[in-house]
């Protein structure tokens, strides 16, 4: 059975060429084979397959023994997989490193500021309805913060927060020990949920880039105006995510 157009496809994005998947996959179906045997059963012509079999052992997808000749066998997927997201992020480190050495003193000679997207927003109705647009967008991870005054808002959010659940986005919220026992037990079943006494700040995180921070209580009865701080800015977001952690520290799980 050949492997879908959809594996194929994420295989060619993280860097196996077409003769590597071919290769591979017919090692996975066949067990060991020589060389000569994998050509035929792989289509690959003979004069590549040590090439390609040299390229796939070198990024950890397959390996051989002793024997003569020669035969081959494939690695799991989950290790291959594993070695090569290390070794892209082995380069990305290497290369990041280079890029910043020599461009940041550029950039920084320029004069040229960022200018990144902040809003500031006010009244409990636009703020309610960003937070619910940016869980409702999430892709990968949210990160929620909010005080016993704010809770109303994590309730509204719930049916969305059950949808990026069943998405496999990672879900962190972090409640004032106040809550109703039966809404954090709601919650607690989409997501990472803890209690800390004494909450007073909040916000939410979204994919380590939007980030929105409450500047004021949301509720109809406190005198205060209410104002929330809303960026596009992965430095903004990333400075709130460390703050979110450090919360998380002497917070305690819900029981």
């Amino acid at each position: 059975m050949s492997i879908s157009d959809n594996t194929r496809k994420s295989l060619e994005k993280i860097g196996l060429t077409s003769y590597e998947i071919r290769t591979y996959s017919s090692l996975l179906k066949a067990g060991e084979l020589t060389a000569s045997d994998l050509s035929q059963k792989s289509g690959v012509p003979y004069s590549k397959i040590y090439e390609v079999l040299g390229s796939l052992e070198e990024k950890g997808w397959i390996g051989s023994d002793d024997s003569r000749p020669t035969k081959y066998f494939a690695k799991s997927p989950a290790t291959a997989l594993e070695v090569t997201k290390q070794k892209v992020e082995s380069d990305f480190k290497e290369n990041e490193n280079i890029v910043l050495r020599e461009l940041v003193p550029l950039y920084e000679k320029s004069g040229v500021s960022e200018r990144p997207d902040i809003w500031v927003l006010s009244g409990i109705m636009n703020i309610a309805s960003k937070i619910l647009e940016m869980v409702e967008t999430c892709r990968n991870e949210v990160m929620i913060a909010i005080p016993k005054a704010n809770e109303a808002i994590v309730k509204q959010a719930l049916p969305k927060l059950r949808q990026l659940h069943d998405k496999g986005v990672a879900i962190t919220i972090l409640m004032s020990d106040q809550m109703e026992k039966d809404a954090l037990k709601a919650l607690s079943r989409v997501a990472t949920v803890k209690v800390k006494k004494g909450l007073f700040g909040g916000g939410i995180i979204s994919d380590k880039r939007y980030v929105v921070i409450l500047l004021g209580p949301m509720n109809e009865s406190s005198e205060m105006e209410t104002v929330a701080i809303w960026a596009d800015h992965t430095g903004l977001a990333g400075f709130a995510r460390e703050y979110f952690e450090y919360l998380l520290k002497d917070a305690r799980d819900v029981r």
